[in-house]
């Protein structure tokens, strides 16, 4: 990506609704060659979509956590499993397959501390594959809307 790809891309996790024109007006090029830059970076996979940011509290999820998770055996087949149940349920914002201590970080988001512990009960403590699991509740959450490029 040159500078002007990362102009477009971080001008895009700004804003992804704004139109065009005012995308190429940001970055100081004509409208057509933003639009064509824009399609390339689709085309190489460098933006993947367009998302709406929703407020969870509005969800009524209130409480956010990160579940520490363990299972065993540790296998390809087990790990893709439980990747591929904790998908399913409609608490889990996030997974990610980790090295260290855990082997699965699970970020949630629950109307109630009630409630995560009635996930945790029943969807994660009868699962045979989870060895160990502990919670942190998250208290604030801040993330940078625009990721850039660093250099290798």
């Amino acid at each position: 990506m040159d500078e002007l790809d990362s102009a477009i891309v971080a001008e895009l996790q700004r804003d992804a609704r704004q139109t065009n024109r005012d995308l190429a007006a940001a970055v100081g090029i004509a409208p057509s060659t933003c639009l064509e830059r824009v399609r390339a970076l689709r085309e190489r996979g460098v933006i993947l979509g367009y998302h709406a940011e929703i407020s969870l509290g509005a969800l009524n999820r209130n409480v956010q956590a990160f579940l520490h998770v363990q299972i065993r055996p540790l296998s390809r087949q087990v790990i893709e499993g439980f990747k591929a149940y904790v998908t399913t349920l409609p608490e889990v914002l996030s997974v990610f397959v980790v090295a260290g201590g855990d082997d699965f970080l699970v970020h949630v988001a629950v109307p109630s501390v009630d409630a995560l512990h009635a996930l945790l009960m029943d969807k994660f403590s009868k699962r045979r594959e989870i060895v160990g699991f502990r919670s942190s509740v998250i208290y604030q959450h801040a993330r940078n809307p625009v990721v850039t490029p660093l250099d290798p």
